[in-house]
């Protein structure tokens, strides 16, 4: 991949004229050996994507709130905002422009609210038991934004022109991880964010667009403020996880439930090498963030509902119970079945909804049972080569705490048996219903109803 990447930026230089490339830097040595410490209030924690825009008609800090209350309830523990910052005019695309074309990095934008108003917001969230993450667009400014202004804070070419990162990204200028004043000035932004706003921590939009170095340097000085949760739009045993960051992005896991959703008669093998990725491409209390939507794949991909259909709560029972953190986008706790449009004004309509109750019983399982905890706080993955093909089955167990999951792939009732030995034995409490179970020998036979999946948690949620 290195290579590759190399080979392509040669391209630019040679043939497009484009000056100051950035390589994605691997960690130096000593920083290999290094372990990012993941805040304590993180290790049973999901998070939630907030669209501050699409989330109330209001679309401000104030009117977001007012739904503090509903998402305690929920139980979600990290409010990931997306980008709140001033966009960029100049270039926009569609009438509002995209959130990640920042102008002013120290600004908070005058349609949400102002810096009194954003305060508030995060006090209400401290007090009622939730942190705050920013989304940071560390990749490119807007084309209006001051930082235009300094020469070599920008990737150019050979007749210095400002340069977009891609030819899909035209609203955004590229910035150059070259220029020791843009890196510096780019820490000093993101500190101000915790020493004024006393804000937890930050998902970086597309991290891997940046050098790990940067990574670094930035991580090291925000946590000599307070310690902070670090979120890398990256996926799998990339460089920033070594000392940068906390977690990243489970991709690869979504890109096969989709897959599996629109495939005739699939089978448990099309998701036991994934699932095990989860684990293996981690190390040193690292995680993915795993999910089935977000802003991205709301807007351009689907909803949840275009893409699973069926599989909806199957899937959601299964990434919420594989290793890594759960992630909930706005609206997907009331079953919003439809795109949210990306550059223009578009609000959610809030209703009554059973998909609540079943994301609430989620995150309170993902909360009790420390089997499925975060990182090196949660357990050992284990998949089992069952009597039915259709039906995925995996344990998760961190000591006395134990989780057996089965999935069924079929629109009928399928029934499997495990060889599990004796680490499983024990009480356990059927997820759907409370009952206890008791498994007293090395095998086990899982009856599972159609469309559906079963539970056995040491835990009981109610």
């Amino acid at each position: 991949m290195r290579k590759l990447l190399v080979a392509i930026l040669a391209f630019a230089i040679t043939f497009l004229g484009v000056t100051n490339p950035i390589v994605a830097e691997v960690p130096s040595a000593s920083a290999a050996g290094a372990s990012r410490a993941l805040p304590s209030w993180a290790k049973n924690a999901s998070i939630y994507e907030v669209n501050i825009r699409s989330y109330t008609t209001a679309g401000t800090f104030k009117a977001f709130k007012t739904h503090l209350p509903r998402l305690k309830k929920l139980g979600v523990k990290i409010l990931w905002l997306m980008p709140i910052h001033p966009i960029s005019e100049e270039r926009k695309l569609g009438s509002m422009g995209s959130p990640y074309a920042v102008a002013d990095y120290k600004a908070v934008n005058p349609d949400m609210g102002t810096n009194a108003d954003f305060l508030s917001l995060v006090k209400a969230a401290h007090a009622s038991g939730f942190k705050v993450i920013l989304d940071w667009v560390a990749n490119h400014t807007g084309w209006d934004n001051a930082w235009t202004q300094n020469p070599g804070w920008h990737t150019t070419n050979n007749a210095g022109v400002i340069q977009p990162p891609n030819q899909d990204w035209l609203d955004v200028a590229d910035l150059n991880y070259n220029n020791a004043n843009m890196r510096a000035a780019m820490i000093d932004a993101m500190k101000y964010w915790v020493t004024t706003f006393d804000i937890d921590g930050f998902r970086a939009d597309h991290s891997n667009g940046v050098p790990t170095s940067f990574w670094e340097e930035a991580s090291a000085q925000l946590d000599a403020i307070k310690p902070m949760f670090m979120l890398a739009e990256s996926e799998g045993a990339a460089a920033e996880l070594v000392s940068a960051f906390n977690g990243n992005y489970s991709w690869s896991l979504l890109s096969r439930l989709n897959t599996v959703a629109n495939t005739s008669d699939p089978d448990a093998s099309y998701l036991t090498p994934i699932i095990d990725s989860l684990s293996y491409n981690y190390e040193n209390g690292s995680f993915p963030m795993t999910f089935i939507t977000n802003h991205d794949q709301n807007s351009w991909n689907g909803t949840e509902f275009e893409r699973l259909g069926g599989y909806v709560k199957r899937f959601s029972a299964l990434y919420f119970t594989v290793p890594g953190m759960p992630l909930i986008y706005s609206g997907q706790e009331i079953g919003l079945n439809r795109r949210l449009r990306f550059f223009d004004k578009d609000a959610i309509s809030w209703k009554s909804s059973s998909m609540t109750s079943f994301y609430t019983k989620l995150i309170s399982l993902k909360t009790k049972n420390s089997a499925l905890w975060n990182g090196s706080a949660g357990g050992d993955l284990v998949q089992y080569d069952g009597t039915n093909e259709k039906v995925l089955t995996y344990s998760r167990q961190r000591g006395s705490s134990k989780v057996v999951v089965a999935i069924n792939l079929t629109t009928r009732t399928a029934k499997t048996t495990i060889a599990t030995g004796s680490a499983l034995r024990g009480t356990y409490y059927d997820y759907s219903s409370g009952k206890k179970i008791k498994i007293t020998s090395s095998k086990m036979t899982i009856s599972v109803p159609a469309n559906s999946y079963v539970i056995y948690s040491t835990a009981l949620v109610k």
